[in-house]
């Protein structure tokens, strides 16, 4: 839709209108015309006042409705009409990084399984603000953490994988690769990483067209080696668009997933909806009755 439309945020303020109105006209049918003194003062000497000039029995409204008038404005004003803005430009972080661990006990019970721990760390605390996700695979894949800013649970949820996380017997480094591309197409990442902690198993063919996928989805797919890399692994980072890293290589990492990251913002495809509040102006507009209440009487 184009152009502005009107509506009201808080429009239980309107219920106000009425009691306003008994208000004013309880007001008005008690007020007399020489402002209540007839009730208050010895009739005798408002007569003798009266009879010298001194006492002006024109009731004038001007004063009542000025009051109510910047009453009633500012009821409104506090129910807040607002004006529709569908044309504000709205912005999102479209880089994330999924962390693909291989839980098979080849990897979770070899000696440097505390280093691979290592560079998992390192990556998740060079994250910076984008949003991070794990999956677990061995013979099958799970989502261990969805995508989140939590990076502290990311890290604590890293720590608690071993040889009983996953129960499929076996290394299928395809399926983790095929969940990590569907969460990121889930989340409507258009620059992510996706980093591979494997010793190798189970690389191939179909690991290798996830590895392309990956990358036709905009996103890089690096591998860490849990011993010395094999040509398979320069095969996939070259099919991922992305790089191998050993476990002496923390530091690379890290500076992988932060100076180098492709952190982009971009516009959203689907128009957030806005509103501008325009009360506050009725707030203001309201001072200007309530001048006519403290004008200057020159004689």
């Amino acid at each position: 839709m184009s152009g502005a439309d009107l509506t009201l945020l808080r429009p239980a303020w309107l219920l106000a209108l009425p009691v306003l109105l008994l208000f004013a006209w309880w007001l008005y049918t008690r007020r007399g015309g020489l402002g209540d003194w007839q009730k208050a003062s010895d009739p005798a000497l408002l007569r003798a006042m009266a009879a010298l000039g001194r006492v002006d029995k024109s009731a004038s409204a001007a004063p009542l409705l000025a009051l109510m008038g910047a009453l009633a404005l500012i009821v409104i004003g506090l129910a807040g009409p607002a004006v529709e803005r569908r044309d504000t430009l709205s912005f999102r972080n479209l880089d994330a990084v999924v962390f693909v661990i291989d839980a098979s006990p080849s990897v979770t019970e070899d000696a440097r399984w505390a280093q691979m721990l290592t560079m998992g760390r390192f990556g998740l605390a060079s994250l910076g603000t984008r949003p991070g996700g794990l999956i677990v695979y061995a013979g099958d894949a799970y989502v261990a953490t969805d995508m989140t800013l939590d990076h502290l649970q990311l890290g604590q949820t890293l720590s608690l994988i071993g040889a009983e996380t996953v129960p499929d017997p076996g290394s299928r480094p395809e399926r983790g690769l095929r969940m990590a591309a569907e969460l990121l197409a889930e989340a409507e990442v258009v620059a992510g990483d996706v980093v591979l902690m494997t010793d190798g198993a189970g690389l191939g063919p179909a690991s290798l067209q996830a590895a392309g996928t990956i990358a036709a989805q905009g996103a890089r797919l690096s591998l860490i080696a849990l011993n010395a890399p094999s040509a398979a692994f320069d095969t996939h980072a070259a099919a991922g668009q992305g790089r191998v890293f050993t476990l002496d290589q923390t530091e690379a990492l890290a500076n992988w997933l932060s100076a180098e990251a492709r952190t982009r913002l971009q516009q959203q495809d689907y128009p957030l909806l806005f509103w501008h509040d325009m009360g506050r102006y009725l707030l203001l507009l309201a001072l200007l009755p309530m001048l006519l209440l403290f004008r200057r009487q020159m004689s």
